[in-house]
């Protein structure tokens, strides 16, 4: 039986972050993983930067997030490319949404600024004819995920952490028993997405399947992440299935499509029927994808909590255990602000942000 300051269960992105920000604390740190660190969620994430404003909550914690991830721009392996974000609006009625978007944005120290249409076919000549516009934030990039993970675990490793490659079958207050029969003592942090349920039933997280297509390596057709402005309605919509533009130019020369999004399905197959509705909506947009090879279509099921808010703090009536979960498609954006928030409170400092809407109490009340 060994004791730990802190023991991590799950080492996807949002649980790498908070092993390495642990151990950069000088506390005794355990990972449990028994899967390939950062190949769940993590692995099937587009890997954007973005600062998601249509929330309050949403929006500090990402923009606090953001400016935590400069300290990777040199990391060979994160494939940090910032490229910015360009959102499209399709129409005068989606153009008219941008002044709000773009004060929100702008009061909170955020650089962007309104694309008219002759200005936004000079950033991308490839987009479609007749858009009407857009809004351009060019400090926002674009990572490789898994990359980052396992850079992650590997610098809490190298200040002392040790990595059990295992499933956790019971946990209690203070205590993990993993499947060989070892136990592990200490503090316990649940980092594991959609797993959650099964060692945390009482927080409820509902998985959502994405589909993700990834081109052959083409001359550069686009600069920008490009998202359309209805981009958020698709997301936190409660639609039982549905898809948005959202196309990102990878530092390989590849291009990512996406974003599908999907309740209720269970099994990890690739279904051409949503693929066909996700490239339509995107030929939409980038007619010239018609013309570029597919390398690779894959899915991935990202935790989604009650409210679309991550649980990051003490879970109620549960001694010495934490949660980081249910961060939705913002796991990427804000693991590192959610370690940092999770961590400050295991130590009980006060929080860089209001740490209240994350907390796990919130519903359980």
């Amino acid at each position: 039986m060994s004791t730990f300051d802190l023991i991590v269960i799950g080492a996807g992105i949002v649980g790498a972050a908070c092993a390495e920000r642990a151990t950069a604390e000088g506390l005794d740190v355990a990972i449990v993983e028994p899967g390939i660190v950062g190949g769940g969620a993590t692995a099937a994430a587009m890997g954007h930067l973005v600062a998601m404003d249509d929330d309050p909550a949403e929006f500090a914690l990402s923009r606090y997030s953001l400016a935590l991830w400069e300290a990777f721009t040199d990391l060979p392996s994160a494939e940090f490319s910032r490229c910015g974000t360009l959102w499209v609006a399709s129409n005068d009625d989606e153009f008219s949404r941008i002044p709000a978007k773009l004060a929100r944005l702008t009061e909170a120290g955020v650089e962007a600024e309104l694309v008219e249409a002759v200005r936004l076919y000079e950033l991308e000549p490839m987009l479609a004819p007749g858009l009407r516009g857009g809004l351009r934030v060019p400090r926002e990039a674009v990572v490789y995920p898994p990359a980052v993970a396992r850079h992650l675990v590997d610098l809490a490793l190298e200040r002392g952490a040790t990595f059990h490659a295992q499933h956790a079958l019971r946990m209690q207050p203070g205590c993990v028993a993993l499947q060989d029969g070892s136990v592990l003592r200490g503090p316990v942090l649940v980092a594991t997405g959609c797993a959650l349920p099964r060692l945390l039933p009482s927080l409820p997280i509902r998985a959502r399947k994405g589909h993700l297509v990834i081109t052959e390596r083409y001359p550069p057709m686009v600069r920008h992440q490009l998202l359309e402005l209805g981009y958020a309605d698709s997301a936190h919509g409660a639609d039982a299935a549905s898809v948005a533009f959202n196309v990102q130019p990878r530092p390989t020369g590849q291009i990512l499509i996406g974003s599908s999004r999907e309740y209720d399905a269970v099994d990890t197959d690739v279904s051409m029927d949503m693929v066909r509705r996700m490239l339509q909506r995107s030929f939409r947009f980038l007619p010239g994808l018609r013309d570029l090879d597919a390398l690779r279509i894959w899915t991935g099921f990202r935790p989604v909590s009650v409210d679309g808010l991550p649980y990051l703090g003490r879970v109620p009536g549960m001694a010495d255990t934490w949660v980081a979960a249910g961060h939705e498609g913002l796991g990427v954006t804000t693991s590192l602000g959610s370690a940092h928030l999770l961590i400050d409170q295991l130590l009980a400092r006060p929080t860089a942000i209001d740490a209240a809407p994350y907390d796990p109490a919130r519903v359980l009340s």
